[in-house]
């Protein structure tokens, strides 16, 4: 029996940040996939978790916990899916370094994905980012911080592990006003801000302060803001504004609802999916084609080159009996007394 502690600690401290090159968002991902399978396998067999070896997560165990996480916890297929892919991510990892393991790992690689609906992504309109936007006190420090906070989130389209990680160095502002984006993969990019966008910038940087944390946000503490700190000020004044803006009354606005209303704004206004793939950040065009079936406007411009077939209008003609009877002179002029 090989004990899989000593395997899990390797994965998430070498071979994830170190031979991958994952980011800290991707490894606490996959360590929250595992933290899931391993008390569910513990559970199981009735044994701590630390006692566990590599043996006993097979494919019977895996698919068990797929089942579970389904039905107890309520998780999606999406969910489900994702948690698939870091259970294979591991035994890639395992089939190197233990041999042995090869037929049990073939086994778990072979469980197939689970396919669903591909909804339409739930993204913010211009509108709302407007109504949201206005929503922050700018008299106040915090104010101009979720003002600012809030519109590069938007303009840059960033996800929140971006924005809150941000350096103030990847920030400037002359002579033209751009931030250098580090995204997934290590891969960065550099955006340039709108003029609305840098204006708020300037203004959060005059009241940001001396602050040790490195990050261009700051809590009120004076360290780096977290991703619950960014979810819960996006939330304030989504709920705020809702008297003004009432497409935002009952809505659950998340970060990335931003992400995506900047770029369906902005396949609008370009009609270039590889140039919005290239401002989001994306490694491949095809994650961006999400963004073609909500845009409406591609598919009236599809429409509108398209003449439509010539149809010959005619009149229906009875070919039975009783159907002729039915359409008979005598029976209309009986309808008609």
């Amino acid at each position: 029996m090989t004990s899989i502690a000593a395997l899990v600690s390797t994965f998430f401290r070498e071979y994830l940040p170190l031979e991958r090159g994952c980011s800290a968002q991707t490894c606490e991902t996959y360590a929250h996939a595992f933290r899931l399978l391993l008390a569910f396998a513990a559970h199981r067999l009735g044994m701590a978790p630390s006692r566990l070896s590599l043996e006993h997560i097979d494919a019977a165990m895996v698919l068990e916990f797929l089942a579970h996480i389904e039905t107890l916890r309520g998780n999606g297929a999406a969910t489900r899916n994702a948690r698939l892919a870091a259970i294979k991510t591991f035994m890639r990892f395992v089939e190197f370094r233990q041999p042995s393991a090869l037929e049990q790992v073939r086994q778990i690689h072979a469980i197939p994905a689970k396919r669903h609906d591909q909804k339409l992504v739930s993204h913010v309109t211009e509108t709302e980012v407007r109504a949201i936007l206005d929503g922050p006190d700018v008299t106040t420090r915090m104010g101009i911080r979720d003002r600012a906070m809030l519109h590069l989130c938007f303009a840059a389209g960033l996800r929140v592990s971006e924005l809150v990680g941000l350096p103030l160095a990847s920030l400037s502002l002359n002579p033209s006003p751009s931030i250098l984006v580090t995204g997934k993969g290590r891969r960065q990019r550099c955006l340039p801000l709108w003029k609305e966008t840098a204006r708020d910038l300037r203004a959060w940087l005059s009241v940001r302060g001396a602050v040790p944390a490195p990050e261009l946000f700051v809590n009120a503490a004076g360290t780096a803001m977290t991703r619950a700190g960014f979810v819960y000020v996006l939330k304030k004044y989504a709920c705020r504004v809702t008297t003004k803006c009432t497409s935002l009354a009952g809505r659950s606005i998340s970060p990335h609802q931003l992400r995506h209303g900047c770029a369906v704004m902005m396949l609008q206004a370009t009609h270039d999916i590889r140039k919005v793939a290239l401002w989001l950040g994306h490694a491949d065009v095809r994650t961006t084609e999400v963004y073609l079936s909500v845009d409406p406007t591609e598919k009236l411009e599809a429409m509108e080159a398209v003449l439509p077939p010539g149809l010959k209008r005619g009149r229906f003609k009875a070919q039975d009996a009783l159907i002729a009877s039915l359409t008979s002179p005598g029976l209309r002029e009986g309808r008609r007394r």
